[in-house]
């Protein structure tokens, strides 16, 4: 593993390949959720959809790490969702379900899922952010205010071939959000709306971690990192928390385009 620390305080940690990131990430995963549990009592995590995440999300589900975690005061949430059923195969839910929340000790009522199946997204959009505004105790209203927005101990992203995170898609309406936690996106390339975390809930974030893997990640990845900042083009340019810790777990297929 390689190890570079940037100017703004992001972290870029560069592994050998996939099973290495998500080792990784399931070790810190680990030690992030017992450090907020031992603070604060609980530990809320938005999760990412993804073959990325998918490989941490198993192996979490099996041992030595399901039974490090406190299961009992862990919370979670996503970072985004198609507009689709919970049981259907594009599914961010349904993917996680099968992948980890199936396979620990975790009650429904710890589980926030975003209501996809609704056909009226902006309501479901809107309930989403009620559901986060009562479990995180904010205020009402929407608004640029940081009171009106949730503070996660980790959100968990990816970055797709195009520079999008989450749902944040390059040229969407979503990209413009700042007064709203979750926003439906409607993603003309995909002719499709998407469910989203919108930028601001995500920089409220104690800890960020995008995980991203494959050469067809390396130029946008070398853009959103090294390049001018243009996040109507790579979106994942928005993320940059004030108060929070922001990681880049990279494969090397992935990092090779990085100036060293």
């Amino acid at each position: 593993m390689q190890s570079q620390t940037q100017p703004d305080k992001r972290q870029v940690l560069i592994f050998s390949s996939l099973d290495e990131v998500a080792l990784a990430a399931a070790e810190r995963f680990v030690q992030t959720a017992t450090a907020a549990i031992s603070q604060n009592g609980r530990f809320s995590v938005a999760l990412a959809g993804g073959n990325t995440p998918k490989n941490m999300y198993q192996l979490l589900a099996g041992e030595p790490y399901r039974s490090q975690i406190d299961w009992a005061k862990v919370y979670i949430f996503f970072g985004d969702e198609r507009c689709v059923p919970p049981d259907h195969p594009d599914s961010n839910f349904r993917m996680a379900n099968e992948a980890i929340l199936s396979h620990v000790p975790i009650g429904a009522e710890q589980i926030f899922r975003m209501a996809g199946e609704n056909p009226d997204y902006e309501a479901a959009a809107n309930a989403y952010a009620q559901q986060l505004q009562n479990f995180f105790g904010l205020e009402a209203g929407n608004g640029p205010s940081p009171e009106n927005f949730p503070r996660f101990d980790l959100v968990l992203l990816g970055m797709g071939p195009d520079g999008h995170t989450a749902s944040l898609f390059p040229g969407t309406g979503a990209l413009q959000e700042r007064g709203r936690p979750v926003a439906a996106n409607f993603v003309q390339k995909l002719n499709a709306h998407r469910l989203t975390l919108t930028a601001p809930t995500i920089n409220r974030a104690a800890n960020i971690w995008f995980m991203v893997v494959g050469a067809d990640k390396a130029a946008p990845l070398q853009q959103v990192l090294e390049g001018e900042f243009q996040p109507q083009i790579y979106p994942s340019q928005l993320i940059r928390p004030q108060n929070g810790q922001l990681v880049f777990m990279l494969d090397e297929a992935a990092a090779a385009k990085l100036s060293k």
